[in-house]
């Protein structure tokens, strides 16, 4: 008994000792992004933000459709941060999400996997109580080059067709002629 008491606090400082993190990164400044774990595209190019035809600033994102995503980092034009954004409409052929990090929104595009085209989707980006609001047009190009979509494991069973006859009824039309010989 006296053996197993001893043996527990050890064996727990030994596992913790594997929870060491090491030494924090060297060269990194800021906030590291908290969805660094998320995985990048293969490609992704993005063209900052310029002022288009109808006041709406408008920015292009090339991308692959790899399963990975492509981040358009953005700013206020008089500097500081956006205090919200949201996203309207959305991608048809993906998904946006947009965080902020730093003083900057994050704009990250994920592409559907496999899809080749285009893509657009409109950001609204919100300075603060009162004042102006931006609306960032993101026109994506979207590339499968490569991209190879994996097939499920288990197919879905076939489902047979059965066909059924249509009930036919007939009625009788009774004329009033014909009410008045009965």
């Amino acid at each position: 008994m006296r053996l197993r008491i001893l043996a527990m606090p050890v064996m727990a400082a030994g596992f913790l000792a594997g929870c060491t993190h090491g030494p924090a990164p060297v060269g990194v400044h800021g906030t590291p992004d908290p969805y660094r774990n998320v995985r990048n595209s293969a490609v992704c190019q993005t063209t900052p933000p310029v002022a288009g035809p109808n006041g709406a600033l408008v920015s292009t994102m090339t991308v692959r459709s790899d399963d990975g995503r492509c981040v358009l980092s953005v700013t206020p034009p008089d500097g500081g941060a956006y205090a919200s954004f949201g996203v309207s409409p959305e991608p048809e052929h993906g998904k946006a999400f947009l965080y902020g990090l730093d003083g900057h929104t994050q704009i990250a595009y994920t592409p559907t996997l496999g899809y080749a085209g285009n893509d657009t989707f409109t950001t609204i980006l919100i300075r603060g109580p009162g004042q102006k609001r931006d609306t960032l047009i993101v026109n994506a190009t979207v590339d499968a080059t490569g991209v190879a979509v994996p097939k499920p494991a288990v197919t879905a069973p076939e489902t047979k067709k059965v066909e059924t006859k249509a009930k036919t009824t007939t009625r009788r039309r009774v004329t009033s002629a014909a009410r008045r010989r009965r």
